[in-house]
């Protein structure tokens, strides 16, 4: 069952915030600073695919093992279509908002106080964050049988906020809806960058010593067939015959 959750920063559960482990950035020890207000939803019906692209892109994350690069270090951008489609499969979404005005503009949630004055502004800032008046900011999914095992993928933040726990969040609110269905193999296929923050999170070493291989499609084929490259994929041509 879909359901969905409004968490202000500031108090969230004392579990969970004894996970905020200091990030640790050029040699020195950061302390992570409390998440903004926001809204934690497992609700598909709450992902706008077109602003879940630019989260995509805001963060350069790509949905392929093997992304198309430009020259600057940018992945491609996801393509709506097979986005939809992945969402419409996925067993689990959460989506994480919080208010423009905590993000827009400011390397830093800004803070409400009494000084900002009786009127629309403060009204505004104290509201709830909802996904109809919030700005995404975080996503993950999750793909699974339901039955033994599942699979977590695309976990990302607004950059402005990473640091902030949102993303661990997003994951241990996976994994509760998941171990909710007694479902306890679940993997995270990440980067070698990504693997703290999993680490963090709560998963280890496959303990079977398991490595992930992917699929490359010149893995097998006769020697009358040879592979070309078209972009990220490899196809598999009879060779000509030569008289």
């Amino acid at each position: 069952m879909a359901v969905a959750t409004a968490v202000h920063g500031c108090y969230f559960p004392s579990k969970i915030n004894s996970l905020s482990l200091p990030l640790k950035i050029t040699g020195q020890i950061k302390q992570s600073s409390p998440p903004p207000p926001i809204f934690i939803s497992t609700n598909p019906a709450h992902v706008n695919l077109h602003h879940l692209k630019d989260l995509y892109t805001l963060c350069n994350h790509s949905c392929h093992r093997f992304p198309n690069v430009d020259h600057t270090g940018k992945v491609e951008a996801v393509d709506v279509g097979k986005l939809r489609t992945a969402i419409f499969h996925s067993s689990i979404v959460v989506t994480v908002f919080t208010k423009p005005e905590f993000v827009t503009g400011h390397s830093s949630p800004v803070e409400v106080t009494n000084l900002m004055g009786i009127g629309g502004d403060w009204i505004k800032r104290v509201m709830p964050v909802t996904p109809d008046d919030g700005l995404l900011v975080g996503f993950g999914r999750a793909v699974s049988d339901f039955g033994l095992t599942a699979s977590i993928y695309d976990v990302m933040v607004f950059p402005a906020l990473q640091g902030r726990g949102i993303g661990r969040m997003i994951v241990q609110k996976i994994v509760r809806m998941l171990t909710n269905r007694d479902i306890y193999d679940i993997a995270a296929l990440c980067s070698g960058k990504e693997r703290l923050f999993f680490r963090a999170c709560g998963f280890g070493d496959d303990i079977l010593g398991s490595t992930t291989m992917m699929y490359t499609r010149n893995s097998s084929y006769s020697i009358d067939e040879k592979t070309i490259s078209v972009g990220r994929k490899q196809l598999l041509v009879p060779l000509q015959e030569t008289s």
